[in-house]
């Protein structure tokens, strides 16, 4: 596969006059229909606090046509699993609502930052009230580490989530280093889930230490998996399955990567991967993890 870049990058601080947050990070797409969009994301404040947001947009032409000035989830309170920051993973629907997953943290002392996975509902998109205090998913006697950004899809009134598992912790350059890749769990209501410790996408050498946001989707009976990987620098992955459960890894079919220069010359990852009209598109991040914004790639036939 080939994906072609478009001449598009959002960043809210470029939207928004007197914006006080910054970037645009882990886009999501729910389809509006007729070629609209809302497109969840997180944001940043000035305390390096991560934000939910939503805008609109639209895919022909491709332009903006709103923005919610005001985040839809925010950090919880004080000693809460997410009072450091929330940020987007997942938006699935179930009957007549919306299960939004998002990553809650916590900074850390030891290490910089732990992860859980919350879960807030709604009914039209826009108003999300989360649904618990505390997390969905969170560390256990077998995952004792942290966990976070998921992709939830319903199948046959299972839900299946693929989401970061983080193994261990590294020393590198006297500072600690995470290493986390890509698990599998199910459960039969969205919020209680079964997990077995299945290993979805795994390190492919010792140099490769993190693996993040995985995107699903179904096509002709076969599951295709995009994600994020890095060594030095993120780089787009992708992934092929059966069943959804054993999974071969074919980064070198990604066809997306780097750019010579602009807001993804230095890493590109978080993959976001919709259909629109018969054609596949892509949101992904650039460099600084989002700071720079997202942008948008279709995809062309070889």
């Amino acid at each position: 596969m080939k994906w072609e870049k478009l001449d598009f990058c959002f960043s809210i601080e470029n939207y928004i006059r007197d914006c006080r947050y910054r970037g645009a990070a882990v886009p999501f797409a729910h389809e509006l229909g007729d070629g609209l969009y809302r497109i969840y994301y997180t944001a940043r404040d000035p305390e390096n606090r991560s934000h939910i947001f939503y805008m609109d947009m639209q895919l022909f032409p491709l332009e903006v046509v709103h923005i919610c000035p005001e985040p839809v989830i925010v950090p919880g309170e004080l000693g809460a699993f997410d009072d450091s920051g929330t940020m987007m993973s997942w938006l699935t629907a179930v009957g007549s609502e919306y299960y939004l997953y998002y990553i809650g943290w916590n900074l850390g002392v030891t290490v910089p930052f732990r992860n859980s996975i919350g879960l807030a509902v709604s009914s039209d998109g826009k108003a999300f009230t989360k649904m618990f205090q505390g997390p969905v998913m969170d560390r256990t006697r077998f995952e004792p580490h942290f966990c976070a950004s998921s992709c939830v899809l319903k199948e046959d009134g299972i839900f299946k989530m693929w989401y970061l598992s983080c193994t261990g912790w590294d020393t590198v350059d006297a500072a600690p280093r995470h290493k986390y890749h890509i698990k599998y769990a199910e459960s039969q209501d969205g919020i209680n889930w079964e997990r077995t410790g299945r290993v979805a996408i795994d390190y492919k050498d010792s140099g490769e230490y993190a693996i993040s946001r995985p995107c699903v989707i179904v096509k002709d009976g076969r599951y295709q998996m995009w994600y994020s990987y890095r060594g030095d620098r993120y780089r787009i992955g992708y992934a092929e399955s059966r069943d959804g459960l054993v999974w071969e890894r074919k980064d070198e079919e990604a066809g997306i990567d780097v750019s010579e220069n602009g807001f993804d010359s230095e890493m590109i990852e978080y993959p976001f991967v919709f259909s629109c009209h018969g054609k596949q598109y892509m949101l992904f991040n650039g460099n600084e993890y989002g700071q720079t914004g997202f942008g948008i790639a279709v995809q062309r036939e070889p």
